[in-house]
Parts: structure tokens; C-alpha cells; sequence
């Protein structure tokens, strides 16, 4: 039985921005250390991340080319020390006071980096939801499309909405509090494990309370080496333990999708699949592990193979993945849009997403792929490795 796959260990730096070239320094060392840990116990640890204090919050009164020759300058460092994943964390853009103009400068930030994640929030708990801030997110995602190579700045992009600090995965992470270490598990394979051992004769639809018993108990015997080395790793380095995040993060065809499956109700958007997803999510939130970020399913359309599938087939469309959402995930993640979609339609969207989270008091996202040149109908052309490629949805 192999050890499980662990997508993310993430550091979040205490120190508010400008953060001194040494502390970043430091803190990669620090992830390499525990990188090493974790491969002498025999696990793979895929991405190694930084995440900071909201920028904008930190530097909220420095002019737009103070921040931004700060950030390429920061950029520059992160390339010479093989850093690929940093969060400047979230601006928010849900709160009345924040100057919807500086989203504008968020967007020549990623223009002009790549190690680099951000997002905006547009709805917390606090504030509801700031309607008026939905357009210019949305113009910003059309600008990171039509301006960075195959439309790859939205990868490191979302519009949160209600999401706390302290994920792992990216881009909704951020920072708050003393410096901490939060893991981000590659949980797919372990769910398919379980299922597929309740699912002998792939026959008759799962009883559902089996269901997310048998899942909880899989990541209960799984994960706790894992958070257990996590505690230790910590400790040694003066760092509080975040937690881990036991969303079941899928990757191409190591996919959640393919699980949920074989619990004998269909293909996802068919009647029944909805009770899967609530069943997974029931399991994922009912260990005695220390948790932190979603805990949930994601749908990520261009990083889950089968669910670009069903997407390519029309059996499943950015509502129903929201349907999903109310009982479980992350939103609407990674979702391929018309390259000549308007503004007023994304807009719309994240508005839903944010509704919901609302509503709901959860933590929900949006990350939206306008195609660059590409129409409905059409399929996605991305050489990238990290995604799937799949048809635009009308």
C-alpha cells in the first residue's frame, strides 16, 4: 500500500510587507528542510509554497509604482532562490473603503510576474457582498487572459469569497497571525481507495452513510502520520501547525470525479450524485484531524480529466458545479470560458458564487478561464501540464 501523495506544504510569513529578502530566504530554507523530512519517511511532496500577509492592506498607502517595482523586485529574488508558488495574498475588495482602483494594479502585478498569486475578495462575513466590485473583477480576469501566454495568469488568480486565512492551496491563500506551517493533501487516490473496497461488484449504489464512514476512517488511519510528522516539523522550526487541508485535490486523471462514480449513482450531474458529494464532504469534515482551508471537493473542470470530460459532453455546466458547492467544494474552479465572453457575464458569475457563499456563511471561490481566441464550442488548446483540455460551454 503506498504512502499518500502530499500536493502542497505551504509557509506562511508573519512579517508584513515589504518583507525583507532574508526572511523569505529563511523561510525556504525552512521548506526544504521539512521537504527532506517528509522524502526520509518515504512520502512525495509535490509543491513547496510561501504565502504573505495581504498586500494591499500592508502597503495600502504606498503609490502604484512603489508596489509594483517592489514586487518585481521581490520576483527577481524568488527566481534566483527556484521559488515557483508565492501569495500575496488577498485584497479586500468586499470591505467599503477598499479603492477598487487598485485592482487594476493587481492585474499589471501578475502581468508582470509568475511566481505570483493573488486574489480579491469580494464577499466575508463581515460585509456581505460588495456588488459593485464584481465588474472590475471580472475585467481583471479578461485582462489576465488576453494578457498572459495562454490566458495562464487566472491560474494564480480567484475571487474569494468568505474564505479565512491559513490555506494551503493556492492562489486563495493568505497569511494572518505568527508564522505557520499548513499541509494541502493529494486526497483523490485515497477516496478511490475506499470506495472501490465497499464497491466490489460495481453493481448496486452505495449506501452513502457507509460511504463517508468508510472515507473518514480511510484519512484517519492515512493522514495521521502525515500530520503527526507535520507537528514535529513545526515545532522544530518555531512555527505554529496550520493544519491540513484534506480536500482531495485531483490532477488530470488522478481524478475525484472518477471516484465519486463508483458509488454506483451515475455519472456527475445525474440524480443522486449530489448526495455523493455531500456524503464525501461529510467525510472529509468528520475526522479528528486538525483541519484547515476548504476541507472539501474540488471541481476544478481543467484539472480533474473526467470532469472535463463530462464538461465536454454538456452533462455537467458552471450552475450545476455550483449545485455541488452548497453541499460541499470550492466553488467554481479552473471553469473554461469563451475567450470573448463580456465582462457583465463574469460579473454574473462571481456574483452567484459569492451569493452562495454568503448565504451559506462558507468559503467559496471563483477561478475563470477566458480562452484567449477561443469561442463556445470550441475546444481549449493549453500546452500547459497542470491542465486538461477540454470544450468552452455556451
Amino acid at each position: 500500500m503506498s504512502l499518500p501523495t502530499i500536493r502542497t506544504m505551504t509557509l506562511g510569513i508573519a512579517q508584513a510587507h515589504p518583507i525583507e529578502h532574508q526572511t523569505l530566504v529563511d523561510a525556504w530554507r525552512t521548506l526544504q528542510r521539512a521537504r527532506l523530512r517528509y522524502e526520509d519517511a518515504g512520502y512525495e511532496l509535490q509543491t513547496l509554497r510561501l504565502s504573505t500577509r495581504p498586500l494591499f492592506d500592508d502597503l495600502a498607502e504606498w503609490p502604484a509604482h512603489a508596489v509594483l517595482e517592489y514586487v518585481q523586485e521581490r520576483q527577481l529574488l524568488l527566481n534566483e532562490l527556484g521559488i515557483e508558488y508565492c501569495s500575496l495574498g488577498t485584497a479586500f475588495a468586499a470591505r467599503p473603503a477598499f479603492p477598487l482602483d487598485r485592482l487594476r494594479l493587481l492585474g499589471d502585478i501578475l502581468i508582470a510576474t509568475n511566481a505570483l498569486s493573488a486574489t480579491v475578495s469580494l464577499a466575508d462575513a463581515e460585509h456581505g457582498m460588495r456588488a459593485e466590485a464584481a465588474l472590475p473583477i471580472a475585467q481583471l480576469m479578461l485582462r489576465l487572459a488576453h494578457e498572459t501566454p495562454e490566458g495562464f495568469g487566472n491560474f494564480r488568480f480567484a475571487m474569494l469569497a468568505c474564505v479565512a486565512p491559513g490555506s494551503p492551496f493556492f492562489p486563495a491563500a493568505y497569511h494572518a497571525g505568527p508564522a505557520s506551517l499548513s499541509i494541502g493533501l493529494q486526497g483523490a487516490p485515497l477516496i478511490t481507495e475506499a470506495l472501490q473496497t465497499l464497491q466490489a461488484d460495481g453493481q448496486r449504489a452505495l449506501d452513502l452513510n457507509q460511504v463517508s464512514e468508510s472515507v473518514s476512517t480511510v484519512l484517519e488511519e492515512r493522514v495521521r502520520p502525515i500530520v503527526t510528522l507535520g507537528q514535529h516539523v513545526a515545532r522544530d522550526a518555531a512555527l505554529q501547525f496550520g493544519g491540513i487541508d484534506l480536500s482531495p485535490a485531483p490532477m488530470g486523471d488522478v481524478s475525484i470525479v472518477r471516484a465519486m462514480e463508483l458509488c454506483g449513482y451515475g455519472q456527475l450531474g445525474a440524480p443522486g450524485t449530489l448526495a455523493v458529494a455531500a456524503a464525501l464532504t461529510s467525510a472529509l469534515k468528520s475526522t479528528s484531524l486538525p483541519t484547515c482551508g476548504y476541507n472539501g471537493l474540488m471541481l476544478p473542470v481543467l484539472e480533474d480529466a473526467v470532469l472535463g470530460q463530462r464538461w465536454a459532453e454538456g452533462i455537467v455546466n458552471a450552475h450545476q458545479l455550483l449545485l455541488y458547492s452548497a453541499v460541499c467544494g470550492t466553488g467554481l474552479d479552473t471553469i473554461p470560458l469563451a475567450g470573448d465572453s463580456t465582462p457583465e457575464h463574469i460579473a454574473h458569475l462571481l456574483m452567484d458564487v459569492a451569493t452562495l457563499a454568503v448565504r451559506y456563511q462558507k468559503p467559496l471561490s471563483a477561478r475563470l478561464f477566458p480562452v484567449p481566441g477561443r469561442r463556445a464550442g470550441e475546444f481549449t488548446q493549453f500546452t500547459s501540464p497542470y491542465l486538461t483540455n477540454t470544450r468552452i460551454a455556451p
